[in-house]
């Protein structure tokens, strides 16, 4: 008989622990690509939440290799496998759309990160204003050049939201000079090999008369300033702009080589995967410390349609400590 109580207990248990572990909340994070620092660390941040580190939730992060058809067969993928929640940031936001609305038709909620899909399907949404920041980027290089001159613009990969939001940024500074002439402007997909391949062009076509570069992204700021070496010029000779504080843009904003503006992509990623969770589990309180380090993006139950993650220009005063993050 306490052989049989022993059997019952021991079956009962491995039934309770699968189903269990079928209720753990299964998260997935399709990001456009991993191949540059950026999304590294947003991946990065996004496996350091507290509940994924804690084993409440499975978070899988998908690599979509800068490719709409790579990131729409992950999204089958997660559909097939029945997943409870998606955290999404599109190489391409039309084509990202209709992956969206394919998983929510299927019972799953998504949750845009960093990158918008063209779509009101989306349950929430975190990022940075990208505007905002392709603004503050042009507006910086233009008042640094006097608001004349001529500028070269290095694009982010065509049709994804931070190149179009950015672009609208850059052409809104840009239109408060008027004497200001754009020489050249070219998309280097976020990449830093792109970048200075460009910049080598430009620098061949127009040499010392670009005064000022536009880099919609750090990378292909980088890039360019390879290539201005490279030239056997001075990066100090120009106005050089980027966005996202990788920590290769920390270390020349220090040098003087360029400026750039941090967007804060472990705060998107924890806030993410706080909504993720929110949608998954009932009464889930966010466990990230993201909502105490900003208090003007409140956590609002978790129903606020954005999270907009404020920017941060990178300072010769902050610089330091904003490197020490990366240690």
């Amino acid at each position: 008989m306490t052989k049989k109580i022993l059997m019952l207990a021991t079956a009962m248990s491995l039934v309770t622990g699968a189903a269990m572990a079928q209720d753990k909340p299964k998260i997935g994070a399709a990001l456009y690509g991993l191949n540059a620092e950026f999304m590294q660390l947003w991946a990065a941040a996004a496996e350091q939440h507290p509940a994924v580190k804690q084993g409440l939730v499975d978070l899988t992060v998908f690599d979509g290799r800068y490719d709409a058809l790579v990131q729409q067969e992950q999204f089958e993928t997660m559909i097939t496998q029945g997943y409870d929640a998606i955290i999404f940031a599109p190489i391409d936001a039309d084509a990202g759309a209709a992956a969206v609305e394919a998983a929510v038709a299927a019972g799953i909620p998504v949750f845009g990160t960093n990158t918008m899909a063209n779509t009101d399907k989306l349950s929430s949404y975190v990022g940075s204003d990208d505007v905002q920041s392709g603004y503050m980027e042009a507006k910086y290089l233009l008042d640094k050049i006097g608001c004349t001159g001529n500028v070269v613009i290095i694009e982010g990969p065509i049709g994804q939201s931070a190149q179009i939001q950015r672009l609208e940024g850059n052409q809104k500074a840009l239109a408060e000079c008027p004497d200001v002439k754009v020489l050249e402007q070219q998309t280097g997909n976020w990449s830093r090999a792109e970048g200075q391949t460009l910049m080598e062009n430009w620098l061949t076509k127009h040499g010392d008369a670009i005064n000022g570069v536009i880099g919609q992204n750090d990378e292909m700021a980088l890039g360019a300033i390879e290539a201005i070496k490279a030239a056997g010029m001075d990066p100090k000779s120009l106005v050089i702009v980027g966005i996202d504080g990788v920590t290769d843009a920390l270390l020349a904003v220090k040098a003087g080589d360029m400026a750039s503006i941090l967007q804060d992509g472990a705060a998107q990623a924890q806030g993410s995967v706080d909504l993720a969770i929110a949608a998954a589990m009932e009464g889930y309180e966010p466990m990230s410390d993201i909502w105490a380090r900003y208090p003007d993006m409140p956590w609002a139950g978790g129903k606020a349609a954005q999270y907009m993650v404020p920017w941060t220009p990178v300072t010769l005063e902050n610089v330091d400590a904003l490197l020490a993050t990366r240690q």
